[in-house]
């Protein structure tokens, strides 16, 4: 069959398994149901299944088909998996709810230090908990209090059903209804077969019939690994399948490390990475000066499309006004609709844009650790940084950077190369000098020591001076080769962390500058100088470049430009070298974004350059 006739059919697919997982959202979200739910046992008292499908049916919640539908039972298993993942997610928010509601405070807007603690005893987890969400659930419970004049009972009545996605999942199946394997000839690519229907409403088993779909697997999916059925969407007319897949990769380990990598985070200066070494002594020195992910020009292109959007929405929210007014006009409808389809694009393009920028900016860091041969990652603990305190613009891109999706990469990245993640303290890595502790005092520029700023460190102890970034990772490092024998791994995320800074551990992480190499060339003048003429160096064409040659044959123009193309490449506008993403240019132009140039033309990174850059006690520029 064709691509389209294979969308039509999986979307009557999907259609048929979202009605049911709807029906089952709407009937069990309640507050009774979820503390069942929460539990985790049955009315037996047994341990409820991990599966979330298995979890429905020990407790009897179960879902059924419209009437004369017919349908087999791992078709309603589909149901039950994906509404039971939605509901087990309740069981948190609604924990977090009923904490924040037992302890409101008396002005929801500033909580005071003793309202704080309050509020983070009474939730499940919630000294580790970032404050932005807590803020975040009191903001919505005053907007319902203002609304209502009254504090809402529970999540339940603050929230309606989640809405649930468009897709099948066929991990909740069995052979009976999908199977997936590798081809034999082809390792890059997969047979899928599936039993999907003949029409939208099949009223019995011969409507259902068995079809076998050719998958082209990522690249990035490892050769030997075992391919476990997909997740089915469809996105614009095709069918996509997420393909999950495992295979074995190293064990990492939380202490034992002797080369480790710090990452800062930044604004413009979205990474800022370096590795060092801690030596049999209990010396750290650094490797290298380290390198820096520079994203301004992609962060300044999401800056925009954020105000666009919100131009759009203000524009939308007053034509929903005007259409409900008493004297609506109906031609309004169709400009509402249209700016409803241009904010779906909107927001598409900017998930897409954040997608890519975590992915390079993941890949980057673990390229760094690769090169440095370190095993362990060290980035530090930003969940509770707020946008706050700062200037309007400063604020907004604060909050509107994707630190979270980093990390996230960054850590599936490693694992497959056996590199640890560990999230650190970040108290006082930008204040303190990385070589004497002293704190540093920050300066606008390097050759403007007296105007106050924030991008340039000096040390008034020691004499160390240079970026801020750079010195940050320098102490992200060293604290965590000096404490990481107090990792420890949390048992509901499994990541790797270090809670909280020892005073003792602390005094040891310092980076020991390596001392500057001395010449031992012999600068003896041994015959006369070489006399140098003032004329300047002649250009290699004194005469004008001709016109394009005509034919095959003629002279070439001037410029190491082929003859054979009469229009340059785009790639020859970037200026693009082999070692970098791509070369920092004077100011921020999206010309080559709107030709469609794509996402790496304003993203740059400099190259991994370990071992070969002396260490030097001033950080006197950038390293790219």
């Amino acid at each position: 069959m064709s691509a389209a006739v294979l969308a039509e059919r999986v979307g009557w697919f999907v259609d048929l398994v979202h009605g049911m997982v709807t029906r089952l959202m709407n009937e069990h979200w309640n507050s009774a149901d979820i503390e069942l739910l929460a539990r985790g046992v049955d009315a037996t008292g047994r341990r409820l299944p991990s599966q979330a499908w298995m979890a429905m049916r020990r407790l009897g919640w179960t879902t059924s088909p419209p009437q004369g539908v017919t349908v087999n039972d791992r078709i309603v298993r589909m149901a039950q998996e994906q509404a039971g993942r939605l509901l087990r997610s309740a069981v948190w928010r609604a924990g977090l709810i009923a904490g924040v509601l037992a302890t409101w405070p008396v002005d929801p807007r500033k909580r005071t230090a003793e309202e704080w603690e309050q509020v983070r005893t009474a939730v499940v987890g919630g000294q580790d908990l970032p404050a932005g969400i807590i803020k975040a659930r009191t903001r919505q419970i005053a907007a319902f209090l203002k609304a209502n004049r009254r504090l809402p009972a529970d999540l339940f009545a603050l929230e309606s059903a989640p809405k649930a996605l468009a897709m099948l999942l066929l991990a909740a199946c069995d052979r009976q209804q999908a199977t997936i394997e590798r081809s034999e000839d082809d390792p890059q690519r997969a047979l899928l077969r599936l039993q999907l229907p003949t029409r939208p409403d099949p009223r019995g088993y011969a409507d259902w019939r068995w079809v076998a779909c050719s998958i082209t697997l990522a690249p990035t999916i490892a050769r030997d690994g075992v391919l476990h059925l997909p997740t089915l969407r469809v996105r614009d007319g095709t069918v996509r399948a997420e393909v999950a897949y495992t295979h074995a990769v190293p064990q990492t380990r939380r202490s034992g490390h002797t080369v480790a990598l710090g990452v800062d985070w930044g604004l413009n200066t979205l990474l800022s990475a370096g590795a060092v070494r801690l030596h049999r002594d209990g010396e750290i020195t650094a490797l290298g000066a380290g390198g820096q992910f520079r994203a301004a020009g992609v962060l300044a292109k999401l800056h925009r499309l954020r105000r666009h959007s919100q131009l759009l929405h203000a524009k939308s929210v007053r034509y929903r006004r005007l259409i409900d007014g008493r004297a609506p006009d109906p031609t309004l409808a169709d400009k509402q609709a249209l700016l409803a389809e241009e904010l779906r694009h909107l927001s598409a393009r900017r998930s897409r844009l954040n997608r890519a920028l975590a992915w390079a900016a993941a890949r980057w860091a673990v390229d760094q650790a690769i090169a440095a041969s370190a095993t362990v990652i060290y980035v530090e603990d930003l969940r509770s940084l707020e946008a706050k305190h700062l200037s309007r613009t400063l604020n907004t891109r604060l909050s509107q950077t994707v630190r979270g999706q980093i990390v996230d990469r960054i850590r599936h990245l490693a694992a497959e190369t056996g590199i640890a993640v560990v999230i650190v303290p970040a108290r006082n890595t930008s204040k303190h000098c990385p070589h004497c502790l002293t704190p540093l005092r920050h300066r606008k520029a390097p050759d403007r020591p007296t105007v106050a700023g924030w991008k340039w460190a000096m040390c008034p102890c020691c004499g160390w001076q240079g970026d801020r970034d750079q010195g940050a990772w320098r102490r992200i490092a060293a604290r965590g080769l000096t404490h990481q024998a107090t990792t420890v791994t949390d048992r509901v995320s499994g990541q790797m962390m270090i809670r909280s800074v020892v005073d003792t551990l602390e005094a040891k992480a310092v980076i020991t500058p390596s001392p500057t190499p001395t010449r031992r060339t012999d600068r003896s003048k041994t015959g006369p100088t070489r006399r140098r003429t003032t004329r300047p160096a002649p250009r290699r064409r004194r005469a004008p470049s001709p016109a394009w040659p005509t034919g095959s044959a003629g002279q070439r123009p001037e410029g190491p430009v082929p003859t054979d193309r009469h229009r340059l490449p785009r790639a020859a506008h970037r200026h693009q070298g082999g070692t970098t993403i791509s070369t920092a240019i004077p100011r921020h132009r999206p010309r080559g974004a709107e030709l469609g140039a794509g996402f790496h033309l304003h993203a740059h990174a400099s190259p991994p350059r370990w071992e070969t850059i002396p260490d030097s006690v001033p950080d006197t520029g950038s390293t790219s």
